[in-house]
């Protein structure tokens, strides 16, 4: 019977030891430039405040003007994976949901894509170079940037 307590408290105690290992790590992707204040273009260095504010701006309209879209998509995606589990999936329905989330994928994309240049066009030219240095996408923020 103490064996077995003995061996409790040894599991829990490496159990607490292992969580607050891993969450010492904080939120977000691990270690890196995070969410921070440049948020979206995070390898430009030198952003003037205004420049900071107005990319913010953008950031703010481009995430309230997709946020819908991708209420959409997580609702198309709740649907189809009800349609697959179903016992007799229909094809036709199916097919039309897939080709559904793509139109709403290539709006994401779009408005995406519109949003980037819109940064751009607040950058100087030093800092779009600095853009440039890393490749078009940016950081690619999976539908957010």
């Amino acid at each position: 019977m103490k064996k077995n307590i003995l061996i409790g408290m040894v599991a829990v105690i490496a159990l607490a030891l292992v969580t607050s290992t891993v969450m010492a790590w904080g939120p977000g992707w691990g270690r890196g430039q995070g969410y921070g204040q440049q948020y979206g273009c995070p390898l430009v260095s030198g952003l003037t405040p205004e420049q900071t504010s107005r990319i913010q701006a953008i950031q703010q309209a481009n995430f309230q003007e997709i946020s819908p879209l991708r209420e959409q998509l997580f609702a198309k995606r709740t649907e189809l994976r009800n349609l697959w589990v179903t016992q007799n999936p229909d094809q036709a329905k199916i097919a039309a949901l897939q080709k559904e989330m793509l139109d709403i994928r290539a709006q994401l994309q779009e408005k995406s894509n519109n949003a980037r240049l819109e940064v751009r066009q607040v950058l100087t030219p030093e800092q779009q170079a600095q853009i440039g240095a890393y490749g078009p996408e940016m950081g690619g923020r999976m539908g957010r940037w």
